[in-house]
């Protein structure tokens, strides 16, 4: 919720393409559209980093590839305006904070998706689920919730462990069985600063997974026992602040349909990836959930990611941008015609584009 350069940056982007935009006093995040009627067909691209350590330097870092999507989609703002549209509206999203699973939730609240028809996202893909020149027309995300704890006792002597409550065993002990489909981690443990002081207060962190909405209900309510019964068995207060999260994926029939033509157009046939499940989450996903009459879903792009998302030093084929900007320009070209044909000018044809290309 801090993207307030990067909503002016991407504004100034779009102004200069002749979009119309929208931004928030009170929020960041920038909205573009061009054309006018129905269908109304979104695009949307996440805007935030991650603050991680990199090569011993803490920083903001993309190491999920949020820069490539903003890339990508202004990519698409700029092919869309060399191309004659069919009747409709393109609404370009430009959201912030995915990673902590406000973001889409604080569009919503806004209205941004109340009259969409169709909502499309992207997500850079790891190498070990779509390979290179590969893309899938939607990535099945599960449930994710993050919990954030606060335990507070006594600190102690080293010496005299039984006249303090040991916060890190009283963290240690917040473990949770995987259940079906599900699991859930330590992620972060906080306590003390002194070798000879046993720490009474400790912060800590617990990452949750789950494949439906259901596992992640049932999951939330396991662990919040447990802190119950871990703090009336040490003596200690415990706080828990659980995070809203990203729901499973709700891709829609028709809109998975239409991105899978894009796909084969773009790549070929050969190249199209079917959807699979994915232990990722997305609050994309919130949007088809606060506005059931949504058709989305997300284009999962190959594009040679290694080691993995979230890997501070996270790499990608940088060229793979440019099958990702065809694909969802195609595909939006596609919803809005309906009736009519519209070929999207080859990329290589495109001479501001193909320029950048070379």
């Amino acid at each position: 919720m801090k993207e307030y350069n990067t909503t002016a940056f991407i504004k100034e982007k779009l102004d200069d393409l002749g979009y119309r935009t929208k931004t928030f006093n009170d929020c960041p995040g920038v909205v573009g559209e061009i054309g006018s009627g129905r269908p109304i067909v979104a695009l949307r691209a996440d805007m935030d980093a991650l603050w991680q350590e990199v090569n011993g330097k803490l920083q903001a870092n993309h190491s999920c590839g949020h820069d490539a999507h903003m890339s990508m989609v202004l990519g698409v703002a700029m092919l869309l305006k060399q191309t004659k549209l069919p009747e409709g509206t393109v609404r370009l999203v430009f959201q912030p904070a995915e990673e902590i699973g406000q973001g889409a939730l604080e569009l919503c609240k806004r209205g941004v998706p109340d009259d969409v028809d169709y909502f499309y996202g992207v997500h850079l893909r790891p190498i070990q689920e779509t390979k290179n020149n590969r893309a899938k027309p939607a990535i099945l995300s599960g449930a994710c919730r993050t919990f954030k704890g606060l335990i507070e006792g006594d600190d102690a002597h080293a010496s005299r462990p039984h006249l303090g409550q040991n916060a890190i065993e009283v963290a240690a002990t917040i473990h949770v069985n995987p259940m079906v489909s599900s699991s859930i981690k330590m992620t972060n443990l906080h306590a003390g600063s002194a070798t000879n002081i046993i720490p009474g207060h400790a912060e800590f962190s617990l990452d949750a997974r789950a494949q439906s909405n259901e596992a992640m209900c049932e999951l939330t309510e396991k662990v919040e026992r447990v802190v119950r019964s871990v703090s009336d068995c040490y003596g200690v207060k415990i706080h828990l602040d659980t995070s809203p999260g990203s729901p499973t994926a709700t891709s829609a029939p028709e809109a998975i349909e239409i991105m899978g033509e894009a796909i084969k157009d773009v790549l070929g046939p050969e190249n199209y990836d079917p959807p699979v499940p994915s232990s990722g989450g997305d609050d994309f996903h919130q949007y088809a959930i606060k506005n059931p009459h949504l058709k989305s879903t997300m284009l999962g792009l190959g594009c040679d990611l290694k080691p993995g998302l979230h890997h501070p030093n996270m790499t990608f084929n940088h060229d793979a941008m440019f099958d990702g900007v065809s694909i969802l320009a195609t595909a939006i070209v596609k919803t809005l015609e309906k009736a009519h044909r519209l070929t999207i000018p080859d990329f290589e044809k495109s001479p501001s584009l193909s320029h950048t290309r070379a």
